[in-house]
C-alpha cells in the first residue's frame, strides 16, 4: 500500500477531513490529503512538542495558519481543538500522522482511528 492510501482512507472513514503522514523527524512529507499542507514551521513544532511540550503549551498548537488550543500532548500523542475542530497527532517509531476533525465530529472517534493507524504502523515497524 502507497502512503498516500493511509491518509485516504483516514478521510473515507467520513469522520477526518484532512491528514497527512510525515517522517518522525517532521522533515519529509509522505502523503497528504488535498489541500492540507503544513508550513515547516508547524510541522516543526509538531515534531519537537513530542519530545518536550513547553512550546506548544506556551503558545498553542498551530496547523495551517490556526491556532489550536492544546488538550494534550506526550511522547505519543498531541490534540488540539479550535472552537468544534480539532487536530490529532501521533507519532510512531518512523512516521507522524496529523490529522484534522471538522465541526460536528465527536473527538473521541476521530482520535481512535488515528491511533488504531499508529498502533498498525508501530506493529508493522513504521
Amino acid at each position: 500500500m502507497s502512503w498516500q492510501a493511509y491518509t485516504d482512507n483516514l478521510v473515507a472513514t467520513g469522520k477526518l477531513d484532512k491528514a497527512a503522514l510525515y517522517s518522525r523527524a517532521g522533515d519529509s512529507l509522505w502523503a497528504q490529503s488535498s489541500g492540507f499542507q503544513l508550513q515547516a514551521n508547524e510541522i516543526s513544532e509538531i515534531a519537537r512538542g513530542f519530545d518536550d511540550p513547553s512550546n506548544l503549551q506556551a503558545h498553542g498548537l498551530h496547523v495551517q495558519s490556526q491556532k489550536y488550543f492544546l488538550l494534550r500532548a506526550d511522547d505519543r500523542s498531541i490534540y488540539g481543538k479550535h472552537e468544534g475542530e480539532g487536530i490529532i497527532a501521533v507519532r510512531s517509531k518512523q512516521a507522524i500522522l496529523i490529522a484534522h476533525y471538522p465541526a460536528g465530529i465527536q473527538a473521541g472517534e476521530a482520535t481512535t482511528i488515528v491511533e488504531k493507524l499508529a498502533d498498525y504502523l508501530i506493529s508493522v515497524g513504521y
